[in-house]
């Protein structure tokens, strides 16, 4: 909570509001990857379907991002490489999310149960460096070539 609290200070105003509107994706990021794990683990089992609801949920907050919190980015070109690079850069919020997920799954089998539980703490986890490295790496605004 302090790092947090202290990650939140040090930001500038306009990067509190991606931060929240990152937030908000986040949520609804949230409910896809719920659903996904609770659509998924009868068919292919807890496991498979938590790292399959990660990359599903990634998707979906790459896009809403993409088209609401970071949408006056001048890096909007390229598509593909884009979601690659977001998928990439979120490697550290996967280990931050899944290893949280994973570790709240061994230590209680209600949470195996019941994965929102586990899922939306490996969310908060997570949420902060994910913020911190699309902004800089994904999102970030390339200065024009002609200088201005």
């Amino acid at each position: 909570m302090k790092k947090t609290l202290a990650f939140l200070i040090s930001l500038k105003q306009t990067n509190i509001k991606q931060f929240l509107k990152f937030g908000t994706v986040g949520l609804t990021g949230l409910f896809v990857d719920t659903a996904t794990v609770y659509n998924a683990r009868h068919y292919i089992g807890l496991t498979c379907a938590t790292i399959l609801a990660y990359f599903v949920a990634a998707t979906f907050n790459w896009f809403l991002n993409r088209l609401w919190t970071f949408r006056n980015s001048t890096n909007q070109t390229y598509f593909i490489i884009q979601w690659l690079r977001f998928l990439a850069t979120n490697s550290l919020g996967f280990a931050l999310n899944r290893g949280t997920v994973f570790s709240l799954f061994f230590a209680s089998s209600y949470l195996k149960q019941h994965p929102f539980f586990a899922l939306f703490a490996g969310a908060v986890a997570g949420m902060c460096a994910n913020f911190n490295l699309a902004l800089r790496l994904v999102y970030q605004n390339h200065p024009h070539k002609n200088g201005d």
